[in-house]
C-alpha cells in the first residue's frame, strides 16, 4: 500500500475517523507502531517493520505527520507516503531509536500530552516497549492498540476492489497447485509453483508462509512444505494467501492422490458441513460468536471437538509478515458484531494426530448487505487427483 494506491480524499476520511475516535478517548497524540496502521494512515509499502518504527499522529489536522524509521527506509517513506517529516535512525552507526523518538517529541511538547500507544504483538520488542514506558513516565499513556484496528475492519469500496483482486490471484494459484500435485513431485516443488504464480500475477509476497502437508504429515495444522515426494493415497492440505497492494485473501483446499479412504471422506464431510453452516450465518448485525457456535456444535456432535484445534475464522487484513490477521475472531469470547464490508476467513478444522489425519477447508467471506459473498470460488470439494 502506498499513497498512490488511494485517492487523497480516502486518506483524509481515514484521518478524520481516527481523530474522532481519539477525541472520544480524550487522546491528543497516537504513537502508531503496527505497520498496517501506519500504512492505513499515510501509505507506503516499506519493510521497516523488522526494526523499530512509529508514526506520530497528533489530533490536530494542521500539525505534521512524523515518521521515525530505520535510515534505509527514509527515501521510500519520503517518496511514497503522506508523512510530512521522515527521520531515520541507525544504518551508518548504532543508535537507539527510542532516544531519537524522545528527541523528536520533546520540542513538540508531545511528552506533556495524553498519549495513545500501540503495543502490537509482533512489531514492538519488549526492551523497546520498556524504554518507551520509561520515556513517557511523566505522561498519561493509554493502550490504543485496537483504536485504528477496529476502524479498519470495515473496508471501503476501494479496499474491497483490492481484496477481490487478491482473491483472483489466490484462486488462480490454487489451480496451479492442483496441476503441480502429481506423484513424485515434492511438497517444495508444489509450493514453488504457487509462489511463482502469486508474484507473476502482480501480487505481493505473502504476509504469512504457505502451509502444505501430505501423507503422514497431514495431521500438522501449519506444516511448511518439505522435500517429501507425493505418493498415491496421500491426503494433501494446502493453505496460502494471495495479496494485492498488501490486501489479502486466504484459501485452503483438501486434495487426495487416488481415491480417498472412508475415514478421510467422513471427516471431510463433517468439516465441509461446519464451514457451510458457518458461512450461512455471516450476515450484518450477527454476533461473530454465532457462526462459530454453529460450526463448533457440528464438529462436536460428531465427536471431534478435541480435534478442533483452530479458531473458526478471523478478519483478514492488509498483511505484513508474519500475519494477515485482524483482531476480530469468530470465537467463544468475541464481542464483535459482523458488519457489511468485513472480510473474514472461515476455517474450522479437524486434526487427529494419532491417526495422522487432518482436514481444513479455508474460504474468505465478504460480509455484504445481501449476505455472505464467497470470494474464494475455487472447487470446495475434496479434490481427487
Amino acid at each position: 500500500m502506498s499513497k498512490q494506491d488511494f485517492l487523497l480524499e480516502e486518506f483524509k476520511h481515514r484521518h478524520q475517523r481516527v481523530r474522532t475516535r481519539m477525541a472520544q478517548n480524550n487522546l491528543e497524540l497516537l504513537i502508531v507502531i503496527a505497520p498496517t496502521n501506519i500504512q492505513y494512515l499515510i501509505g507506503s509499502r516499506t519493510k521497516s517493520y523488522q526494526e523499530f518504527q512509529c508514526l506520530l499522529f497528533p489530533i490536530e489536522p494542521d500539525k505534521p505527520l512524523t515518521v521515525l524509521t530505520r535510515l534505509a527506509e527514509v527515501a521510500e517513506y519520503t517518496d511514497l507516503s503522506l508523512a510530512d517529516e521522515v527521520y531515520g535512525w541507525g544504518g551508518r552507526e548504532p543508535e537507539d531509536p527510542i532516544d531519537i523518538l524522545q528527541d523528536l517529541m520533546q520540542p513538540r511538547d508531545y511528552l506533556k500530552r495524553r498519549i495513545g500507544l500501540e503495543v502490537p504483538y509482533y512489531y514492538l520488542s519488549v526492551p523497546d516497549h520498556a524504554k518507551i514506558q520509561g520515556m513517557l513516565g511523566g505522561t498519561t499513556v493509554v493502550d490504543a492498540t485496537r483504536l485504528i484496528e477496529d476502524l479498519k475492519l470495515v473496508k471501503s469500496s476501494a479496499e474491497i476492489a483490492y481484496v477481490r483482486r487478491a482473491a483472483e490471484i489466490a484462486n488462480a494459484a490454487m489451480q496451479v497447485a492442483q496441476n503441480a500435485m502429481v506423484e513424485g513431485a515434492t511438497e517444495c516443488e508444489v509450493a514453488g509453483a504457487v509462489y511463482h504464480t502469486l508474484l507473476a500475477q502482480g501480487g505481493d509476497s505473502p504476509a504469512s508462509p504457505l502451509n502444505l502437508v501430505s501423507g503422514d504429515r497431514s495431521c500438522f495444522a501449519h506444516g511448511a512444505p518439505t522435500e517429501r515426494a507425493l505418493r498415491r493415497g496421500d491426503s494433501i492440505n494446502i493453505e496460502f494467501g494471495g495479496a494485492y497492494k498488501r490486501y489479502c485473501t486466504t484459501i485452503g483446499r483438501q486434495f487426495c492422490i487416488g481415491q480417498p479412504d472412508d475415514r478421510l471422506l467422513e471427516v471431510y464431510e463433517i468439516v465441509r458441513g461446519a464451514c457451510d453452516a458457518c458461512i450461512e450465518l455471516m450476515t450484518p448485525g450477527t454476533p461473530a460468536v454465532v457462526p462459530h457456535d454453529v460450526a463448533k456444535k457440528i464438529i462436536a456432535d460428531h465427536g471431534f471437538d478435541t480435534n478442533r484445534v483452530h479458531t473458526s475464522g478471523y478478519g483478514i487484513a492488509p498483511g505484513y509478515p508474519p500475519s494477515w490477521g485482524e483482531s476480530i475472531h469468530m470465537f467463544g469470547d468475541s464481542e464483535y458484531l459482523l458488519e457489511s464490508g468485513m472480510n473474514l476467513s472461515v476455517e474450522p478444522p479437524v486434526f487427529i494426530h494419532e491417526e495422522r489425519l487432518g482436514v481444513r477447508l479455508i474460504d474468505n467471506i465478504l460480509i455484504t448487505e445481501d449476505g455472505p459473498e464467497l470470494l474464494t470460488s475455487y472447487n470446495r470439494d475434496l479434490i481427487v487427483l
